[in-house]
């Protein structure tokens, strides 16, 4: 038989022998664990200690800090569709009246475009998160285009034909976004509580029915436009990059095949999407008259923090697939005017110039005269100087004068100064149309040098408001 333990319990007063506490057994006996029965009634609810204690303390209401702040996005109150009056009344076309109103608002929301733009993709996204999907991840360009463009709308609704123009465009773009009739909508009543938060005391029920009236004919015309344009043309195109060759450390000249014949004119841009930067869309020239081949030639500078430049530039090859938009510009040539023709192109601007330059030497166009200035700072970015002059040695109509402005320009062999200097003192320049692409400083500053030597401005083109 096991000896029985003594337990020892240690007091303030010394230790002392407990034999009134059971031994421990040896081995703990083989029982199931006892499990207590599963209550039948609720337990009992202490009743309150005090009269005033009996009613439930309500739990604390969470809301954001500042709501009314301008700035915050997170506080986004709940849009209230309008009554079946106002809906029905908004179905009317905009009157002299509406116009009024319109422009009296717009007074009041443009010094402060940015905070309502950023409150209107707040309400946008919040309420109908769907939507966001349409967007790239980074708003940076895009997030002013769109609300910016709805109010250069709204400001032109006075003038029927110029606003199917621009708006008729404009609808077929957004068609590469996945733009769908549904959403036009949501998108109204997002803009309609953005311009009521920003408008002020100049926010009356006269000023909404104006603004819904006026949305009404925008949203419209784009849509028609976007369906017209469906029945005949995808909303984007597929092409393989198919050759990448880098004229200089930052510029490369791309050729793309695209999946399907695509439509363009000589002089127009289109819109480039990388597989790396999905729903951001840049603007690059097409740098060849229409091939018969179907190949089509982009020029392009990557520039500090361009996301799709640097990509197409350093990263795209052979292989690789774009999303190519419709054709887009009016810097077309007007065959049936003749009329001679003055191209002043600096840096990538080159690329729709030289386009134009093989149209209109290659379109029976023999006795029409085409001067090309084509300038840069060194020699060696006039990277496409040797096929202007082999152009130019196929049609003697054609003249090239590159200028440089750099240091040390008058050495090269070529004028020095600036292409707007270059060009004043080779003039006069009357009786020719004028065409101009390259950087944006340099396209006004020639603008203005054509207009003071008397060349009329309807015959000087250019697309710096078009990008």
């Amino acid at each position: 038989m096991k000896s029985r333990r003594t337990l020892l319990v240690r007091t303030g007063l010394g230790s002392v022998a407990a034999s009134a506490v059971p031994p421990l057994p040896s081995d703990p006996p083989d029982l199931p664990p006892a499990v207590p029965p599963r209550p039948t009634v609720p337990p009992a609810v202490p009743a309150p200690s005090r009269p005033d204690a009996a009613a439930p303390v309500p739990a604390p209401v969470i809301e954001p800090l500042f709501t009314s702040a301008p700035g915050l996005n997170w506080a986004v109150p709940a849009l209230t569709p309008p009554a079946p009056d106002l809906r029905a009344a908004a179905e009317l076309p905009p009157t002299a009246r509406d116009l009024e109103l319109i422009r009296a608002s717009l007074a009041v929301v443009e010094p402060v475009a940015d905070r309502a733009t950023a409150h209107f993709y707040a309400l946008v996204f919040l309420g109908h998160p769907e939507v966001r999907a349409l967007f790239p991840a980074a708003m940076d360009v895009q997030r002013d285009r769109l609300f910016r463009a709805l109010l250069t709308a709204a400001r032109a609704a006075g003038d029927p034909e110029g606003l199917r123009a621009y708006l008729g465009a404009l609808g077929c773009v957004h068609r590469r976004y996945g733009t769908l009739t549904a959403h036009y909508g949501p998108v109204g009543e997002c803009l309609v509580a953005a311009l009521a938060k920003y408008a002020g005391s100049r926010w009356t029920a006269g000023t909404e029915l104006a603004w819904r009236r006026v949305y009404r004919l925008v949203s419209s015309i784009m849509i028609e436009a976007a369906e017209r344009d469906a029945r005949t043309s995808p909303p984007w195109w597929q092409g393989e990059v198919v050759a990448h060759e880098r004229r200089t450390p930052d510029v490369a000249v791309l050729t793309v095949r695209p999946d399907q014949p695509y439509p363009y004119r000589a002089g127009q841009y289109a819109s480039l999407e990388t597989p790396w930067w999905p729903r951001v869309w840049r603007h690059y020239s097409l740098a060849s008259a229409p091939r018969p081949d179907g190949l089509l030639t982009f020029h392009v500078k990557a520039v500090r923090a361009g996301w799709v430049s640097n990509a197409l530039v350093h990263r795209a090859a052979p292989g690789d697939v774009l999303r190519l938009g419709p054709a887009a510009g009016g810097m077309t040539l007007d065959h049936a005017g003749g009329a001679d023709l003055l191209l002043v192109g600096g840096g990538t601007g080159i690329a729709p110039l030289r386009a134009l330059a093989e149209e209109a030497v290659g379109s029976g166009g023999a006795d029409r005269a085409v001067e090309v200035f084509y300038g840069g700072r060194s020699a060696g970015e006039l990277y496409e100087l040797a096929g202007l002059r082999e152009l130019a040695r196929r049609h003697p109509g054609l003249s090239v004068h590159p200028v440089l402005s750099g240091p040390g320009a008058g050495a090269a062999g070529a004028p020095a100064g600036g292409l707007p200097e270059a060009v004043a003192r080779s003039g006069p320049w009357t009786g020719r149309t004028a065409y101009l692409a390259g950087p944006p400083a340099m396209v006004r500053r020639t603008s203005g040098v054509l207009l003071r030597s008397g060349v009329p401005a309807e015959r000087i083109r250019h697309d710096l408001a078009a990008r």
